[in-house]
């Protein structure tokens, strides 16, 4: 694993540049780096315009999570492949032209794995996987890739924006859809931001599903997993690039977007 940049406002941790809508990134360098577009308070915000392409992403990681312009859909990043579950929360590979509004990929190199079984809850497992990252270091970045099977797992996704004005994350995910798929396998995507990301990211973590047979997927609300294995790549090393556009820059990041976000990564319908 690598070493800590020493750059950008938070001396040790981040790298910045400023990326113009669709431009090619530089190739990536260092495999272990956590590589994000735009912010999750931008997103919340509504600033849902595509800042990169699926192409360009696949240029600095293999696996992780995000979006597509105008909010379409759940991205899942998994070995090399972009997927996105649309509003039915079923899967299709995406195209190298789509845009990216917001997203974090790594190229993924297993540190460490934990084994599961007979994880009744998401708090359970998120405990489980906080033990793990206590264990080698809170302060670092995960991303994790869990394989297994669930008794059951509560997924949504939804529909999206097809142009602007574009409205808030919150207000988007009104539509949101969610399934329940039962006696299921596939793979949970997720990332594990630490808690001195909170102004540009969720801390904690983040989970995006697809099944074994690359059928269906969508956002992690809720699960129940009868056996699985956790693999984690701990990553010290975050590159951060901001969109050029006018309207990206029109917004007032000293709002606060905590419970905006709160709610979109963790409410199912109706609020509950």
């Amino acid at each position: 694993m690598k070493k800590f940049f020493v750059t950008g406002f938070l001396a040790g941790t981040m790298l910045f540049n400023t990326a113009s809508t669709f431009a090619a990134p530089a190739p990536a360098k260092d495999r272990e780096t956590i590589y994000q577009i735009a912010l999750l308070q931008s997103l919340a915000m509504g600033y849902f315009d595509g800042s990169i392409s699926v192409k360009d992403l696949k240029t600095q990681g293999d696996t992780g999570i995000g979006t597509f312009t105008g909010l379409n859909g759940e991205m899942i990043v998994l070995d090399g492949v972009v997927y996105r579950a649309n509003r039915d929360c079923k899967i299709n590979v995406m195209g190298d032209k789509e845009g990216v509004p917001f997203s974090n990929v790594t190229f993924f190199e297993k540190d460490f794995s934990v084994k599961l079984a007979d994880v009744a809850d998401k708090a359970a497992f998120e405990k489980i996987l906080d033990e793990a990252v206590e264990k080698h270091g809170r302060n670092s970045f995960y991303m994790v890739k869990v394989s297994g099977t669930f008794n059951e797992i509560l997924i949504r996704s939804e529909e999206g924006v097809k142009e602007p004005p574009y409205p808030t994350l919150v207000e988007a995910l009104k539509t949101q859809n969610e399934i329940t798929p039962k006696n299921i396998s596939g793979t949970i995507v997720g990332l594990y931001c630490p808690d001195f990301m909170s102004s540009l990211n969720s801390t904690g973590w983040h989970f995006h599903f697809i099944s074994a047979d690359k059928k269906i997927g969508g956002h992690v609300l809720g699960l129940n997993l009868k056996s699985g294995e956790a693999q984690f790549d701990k990553t010290d090393a975050f590159k951060m690039d901001v969109p050029k556009k006018k309207n990206f820059h029109a917004l007032n990041f000293k709002t606060n977007m905590t419970e905006e976000i709160r709610k979109a990564e963790q409410d199912v319908q109706g609020g509950k």
